[in-house]
């Protein structure tokens, strides 16, 4: 069993509601932003709006994204946004799912996908792929991690002791180096 759980904010609520986890010891970690990538040296598209980013979708000959059937929490976020920005059916024709965020990049580094969207997290390790920016706008998301300790932890002071590391100002490069926002002040 662990002690220290990390997860999406929203799944560590839900475990504080089966009594699983202790509510005061829940602490956001970090926050992952939805990104556009394109290949190394590719052209960069204008995403500098939701209407520019819409119609590089719409100018892309084909579009990388995590595969909503996989459950992950980008794809599912991507696929109600084609969604919204009314363009679902084309953008679907000409889709590379990808099993998750890795994936996703590794597609379009490998120039199987010309633009893609996912975690900046998750772009960031992946050679020969280029994150052009977040989603513009409105159409910023991002998915925050939470850390809390286990209801019937072994080690409740090293979890705490961990918890307290992990947001400490001396880890916020690490948080940033990682393509992460820290949730945390820098203080």
């Amino acid at each position: 069993m662990a002690d220290l759980v990390i997860l999406s904010k929203s799944a560590i609520g839900e475990l504080v509601k089966l009594g699983l986890l202790i509510p005061e010891t829940v602490t956001d970690l970090g926050r992952t932003v939805t990104g556009v990538v394109v290949r190394e040296g590719a052209p960069e598209p204008d995403i500098s709006t939701p209407e520019a980013f819409r119609q590089a979708l719409l100018n892309a000959r084909s579009v990388a994204y995590t595969d909503p059937k996989a459950g992950g929490s980008g794809g599912i976020m991507f696929s109600a946004l084609l969604q919204k920005l009314g363009i679902a059916e084309e953008i679907n024709r000409k889709a590379v799912l990808g099993k998750g965020g890795h994936d996703v990049a590794t597609s379009i580094a490998e120039g199987r996908a010309e633009l893609g969207t996912t975690f900046i997290s998750e772009v960031l390790p992946v050679k020969g792929a280029k994150v052009v920016g977040p989603l513009p706008g409105e159409l910023h998301n991002a998915n925050t991690y939470t850390g809390a300790i286990h209801a019937r932890a072994a080690s409740r002071d090293g979890a705490e002791s961990l918890l307290r590391t992990l947001v400490g100002p001396a880890t916020r490069p690490r948080w940033v180096a990682a393509g992460l926002e820290p949730a945390f002040s820098g203080a």
